[in-house]
């Protein structure tokens, strides 16, 4: 289908930019942590995006899906008064060549819920196309029929903040990888909380915290990266032994490909 084709395969001045394949290869030491996280290397996770609002205040995280989509999640609230920031590292500084964009168009999934936080999807589409280059490209979306197992390790990434309590938060992107949990064990943390609509990762020494709203949980899979979860809730106090909770990609990509085909 030549609309799926499109969302993983562009081509800018001869290079192509495939999703889920980033040219600068990312380095992830194990269990390390966004809440007292370690650094990524700068361009090795080319599809992160900081959602900013006119003040230049980054309240949360996106994924480029393709040149004019951005995956988030609903409960940020992003409005067309908003920003994009792609190709961003050290969000502090403002010489670096990241790309401010303008957003056209902001649609949440219909069957958003507040209070349960279910169906927690916005897709926003960009005034003008991100330009891919070796530090801004997309990332695959995981398909409807994917299967990722309790326990593979997956990455989450962000500027959120490094511990719960600290108003502060960190200039350079974090990473951090965290194990996938079974929705019977997240259930355990969190009962009746976690719908088929959600998955969960962490519980292991490691944790997404606030300001990570809406960035990527990736997996890898066939050597490219996929999206499988979309930062969504969890612990009030960032704790790393409980697991965070990510919309789940693999139940929201038909509305999501059904919405930007539409737009």
């Amino acid at each position: 289908m030549a609309f799926l084709w499109f969302l993983s395969c562009f081509t800018f001045i001869g290079v192509t930019y495939g999703c889920g394949s980033p040219a600068i290869t990312p380095v992830v030491t194990g269990y390390t942590r966004i809440v007292d996280g370690e650094e990524a290397i700068p361009g090795s996770w080319p599809w992160q995006v900081s959602l900013q609002s006119g003040t230049g205040w980054h309240f949360c995280g996106g994924s480029l899906i393709n040149e004019n989509w951005v995956v988030t999640a609903a409960h940020c609230g992003v409005s067309t008064e908003d920003f994009v920031i792609v190709g961003a590292h050290n969000k502090s500084i403002k010489t670096e060549p990241p790309s401010v964009l303008f957003l056209l168009q902001v649609i949440t999934h219909p069957k958003w819920d507040r209070f349960t936080v279910n169906y927690d999807v916005s897709v926003v589409k960009l005034a003008s196309p991100a330009h891919f280059n070796s530090k801004v490209s997309p990332v695959c979306l995981a398909a409807a029929s994917d299967y990722y197992p309790a326990g593979m390790m997956c990455v989450t990434t962000g500027w959120g903040r490094t511990r719960a309590h600290r108003t502060s938060r960190p200039d350079k992107l974090q990473q951090a990888a965290l194990p996938l949990l079974s929705k019977a064990s997240c259930m355990e943390f969190w009962g009746n909380k976690i719908t088929d609509i959600m998955i969960c990762a962490g519980a292991d020494g490691a944790s997404s915290c606030m300001g990570d709203s809406g960035g990527p949980l990736v997996c890898q899979k066939n050597n490219v990266w996929n999206l499988v979860g979309i930062v969504s809730w969890g612990s009030g106090t960032c704790s790393i032994n409980r697991p965070g909770v990510y919309a789940r990609v693999t139940e929201l990509r038909s509305w999501i490909d059904e919405t930007i085909a539409a737009n």
